[in-house]
Parts: structure tokens; C-alpha cells; sequence
């Protein structure tokens, strides 16, 4: 019997995925096949060629979702060899659990997330630069919790260490510029919360510093605050690296915002807030 998650971070589904060295969000095909309990890949296949085909129907190129790759596995005598995979899209994930064994519990569960997934997607690319301020800004809190707790685990145990530590990701991400740097930049106050006044853009950017040193502590089991603070440091100036090869703004020359408090206040008041839950 599959045990049901409390919420959708701690499902099997949310726990496979992955991002790519651009933020691009995939899944292995392999890791699929296992978390929906194929017992072998040629099984798992047909179901695959059934969303490729629902994927062409749907008049979407197969291609930007399912991906062919080798994937390189360890076999009995030490040496390595190349497997079929594929790198699947949310999209691509979704036909393939619409299409797979509706008698599994396991199957159930990822069609409910991959749907609800899919839907917040379309909603936020819909959404305005205020309505995605808010979503951001809330996506954010939540992962700052992962992250301290992930920090905490690593060693950063003390709130001066866990300032510290949140330092390090900024001067990353921000050239060198601590969070009192990034105040005195942008003519913030002393009283005036960082992430409070940032645009969407610049609030992704910090979202992926968080998520992504959240997982680097973790799936590297790193111990030892300075160590932390390394990672936290080195994945900063990775995502700032990114940016800049997109040809993007620096985060610290982007501009100042509305607090997103008083923003959320007002979508509100006029019943314009993103919808949760979708």
C-alpha cells in the first residue's frame, strides 16, 4: 500500500525531479519506471509510445518533451553501461501517468499531482507581475524554511551562524554584496525586508539559490558550517553565472518593488489572488 504524503513536496513524484545546469525542470524516464512500479523499462515503454502519440494529437512537438538519452548504470562486474532513458518534461510525465495502469494506487497519486502541477503552471503564466510577486514571495518562505532546516542538519545551528550562512548565498548570487550590501544598493531601510521588495524576476532567481542549496546540502550530506556556507556561497554564484549567460540583470540592478505585503493586501481586497490548490 503507497502511503499518501501530507503535501505535494513529499511525494515520490516531486522527490525525482530534476533541474538542469539552466533551471529546466525534468524527470528521468528510469526513475519513473520505478516510482510507478514497471518491474522492467520495455514494460514502461509502451505506455511512454501511448503519450508520445497523445502528445502529437495534442499538437505539441514530441521532442521538446521526451527527450532520448543514455543514462550510464553500473553492471555486475564494476564496468559501466549505457541505457536507454529519456528526460521528460511535467507535460510529458503527465500523458505517460494518464496512460499507465489505472489499478495502481501509486498511478492515482501522480495523476492528482502532475494535474495539479500542470495547472498551477498555466495559472502563473497567465498571471500578473503582482500576482506572480506573491506566489513567488510565498514559494520562497516555505523553501527558506527547507533550507534553514537543511542548514540547521548541516551544522549552522545558532541564529548569528544561520545569518551568516544566508550571507554567503547572497554574496553568491550578488556579487559580493551581504544582505546589508543589497539594503544599502537599492536605498532600502534597515526595517525594509529584502525579498519583501523584489520583483518576480529577482525573487526566481533567489528561489532557485534556495532550492537548489537545499538539495546540494542534503544530497551531498555536507557537514560543518563553513562547508555550508560554501555550497550556500558557490550554488549563488552558479545561478548569478546563468544569469549573466542569458544575457540577464544582475540582481542587484534590478529595481525596488512595493512591499508584496501591501500588494497581496490589495489582490485581496479585489479577489485577485492566484488560486490555490488548482
Amino acid at each position: 500500500m503507497t502511503n499518501k504524503p501530507t503535501n505535494e513536496h513529499e511525494t515520490p513524484f516531486e522527490q525525482a525531479r530534476q533541474e538542469d545546469e539552466n533551471g529546466n525542470e525534468y524527470w528521468s524516464a528510469r526513475d519513473l519506471q520505478l516510482i510507478l512500479e514497471y518491474l522492467n523499462f520495455r514494460n514502461f515503454e509502451s505506455t511512454i509510445e501511448k503519450a508520445k502519440i497523445a502528445c502529437r494529437n495534442s499538437g505539441q512537438l514530441e521532442d521538446d518533451h521526451f527527450a532520448q538519452v543514455r543514462k550510464m548504470v553500473q553492471i555486475g562486474s564494476g564496468a559501466m553501461r549505457p541505457l536507454k532513458d529519456y528526460r521528460l518534461s511535467r507535460y510529458a510525465c503527465y500523458l505517460i501517468i494518464q496512460n499507465a495502469d489505472p489499478s495502481k494506487e501509486i498511478v492515482a497519486l501522480g495523476q492528482t499531482y502532475f494535474a495539479v502541477q500542470t495547472r498551477k503552471q498555466e495559472v502563473f503564466e497567465q498571471a500578473t507581475e503582482e500576482q506572480r510577486r506573491v506566489m513567488l514571495r510565498d514559494e520562497l518562505r516555505k523553501h527558506n524554511t527547507q533550507l534553514a532546516d537543511a542548514a540547521y542538519q548541516a551544522g549552522v545551528l545558532t541564529t548569528v551562524d544561520f545569518a551568516v550562512f544566508q550571507n554567503h548565498g547572497y554574496k553568491g548570487l550578488y556579487g559580493g554584496l551581504d544582505a546589508k550590501g543589497i539594503h544599502s544598493r537599492k536605498g532600502l531601510k534597515k526595517s525594509q525586508k529584502i525579498l519583501d521588495h523584489m520583483g518576480s524576476t529577482e525573487l526566481a532567481a533567489n528561489l532557485f539559490r534556495a532550492t537548489q542549496a537545499e538539495d546540494k546540502i542534503r544530497r551531498e550530506d555536507i557537514q560543518g558550517k563553513d562547508n555550508a556556507n560554501r555550497a550556500h556561497y558557490d550554488v549563488g554564484a552558479k545561478v548569478r553565472q546563468t544569469i549573466k549567460e542569458l544575457g540577464g540583470t544582475m540582481p542587484e540592478n534590478l529595481p525596488v518593488h512595493e512591499d508584496v505585503k501591501k500588494v497581496e493586501r490589495k489582490l485581496q481586497k479585489g479577489n485577485t489572488l492566484l488560486p490555490e490548490g488548482e
